[in-house]
């Protein structure tokens, strides 16, 4: 029996990862008690850091097996936010992560690399400018593809230049208020940062607050945060796997996000 086209695109694409042509990259950070939380004004209910207590470990409370429990905020390390982690994507359809439909969790990628912008301007944002001029040399953004932002803060691998907090908040890189509305136009499936959020991390100055919250999600569009390894991947021509845990209800998770690249 002859396989049908898309079969055999499919298996082309397991040759392809067995015979290394197909490269995977792992844009996620590893998840422990050292991993940096958000921090929120003191007002606000505070994400908990990640803990675990051992259930048993190859001893009397079970001798062949070992397990843990562990304790997470849902938007810890390497992150997907659903549209209902923000009052105003609380009554989009398909919001929560048990209601995504599998589908969305894989798409095209666009990088963009403002590593050296970033490097120069801890508080650089990303604009509508830019990204045309970006798709000046790549093409356009196209519809249903995951916009990754590039600032290589994933490599300041201390909390306290991660977090980089100071008297008047966080300061790293994000989008603009209008670089979310220009996403949005372009109808993307959501956006990506190497921080410790999505916003900026003076995003709470700006009109809307948090725009990469207030309004991607709104829109009924995703969030990825504190991802790495961008770096690793070309501007155009990746394909993202984003999978988190499918919790009812769940605002989000922490993800294994894993991009495939041609090597």
């Amino acid at each position: 029996m002859s396989m049908s086209n898309s079969s055999q695109a499919l298996v082309q694409v397991l040759n392809n990862l067995t015979d290394g042509s197909i490269k995977v990259v792992d844009l996620t950070q590893p998840l422990g008690e050292e991993t940096p939380v958000i921090a929120l004004p003191p007002e606000f209910a505070q994400s908990p850091r990640f803990s675990r207590e051992v259930i048993s470990r190859y001893d009397e409370r079970g001798p062949a097996w070992y397990w843990n429990t562990i304790h997470v905020g849902e938007h810890t390390g390497t992150h997907f936010d659903a549209p209902v982690h923000w009052v105003t994507g609380k009554d989009q359809p398909a919001n929560t992560l048990d209601t995504i439909p599998a589908k969305k969790h894989i798409g095209p990628v666009c990088v963009i690399d403002t590593s050296k912008e970033s490097a120069a301007d801890e508080d650089f944002l990303l604009t509508p400018e830019f990204l045309e001029t970006w798709e000046q040399q790549h093409g356009r953004i196209p519809a249903g593809s995951w916009v990754l932002m590039r600032t290589d803060w994933s490599k300041r691998t201390d909390e306290a230049s991660f977090l980089n907090l100071k008297e008047d908040g966080a300061h790293s890189p994000g989008p603009s208020v209008e670089c979310i509305r220009f996403l949005i136009e372009r109808d993307v499936a959501g956006f990506g940062s190497e921080t410790v959020g999505t916003d900026a991390g003076q995003a709470h100055l700006f009109d809307p607050m948090f725009p990469c919250h207030n309004l991607i999600h709104g829109a009924g569009k995703f969030g990825l945060a504190s991802l790495c390894n961008l770096d690793q991947l070309p501007p155009t021509g990746a394909i993202l796997i984003t999978a988190p845990m499918k919790i009812v209800n769940g605002s989000g998770s922490p993800v294994r996000v894993f991009a495939m690249i041609p090597a």
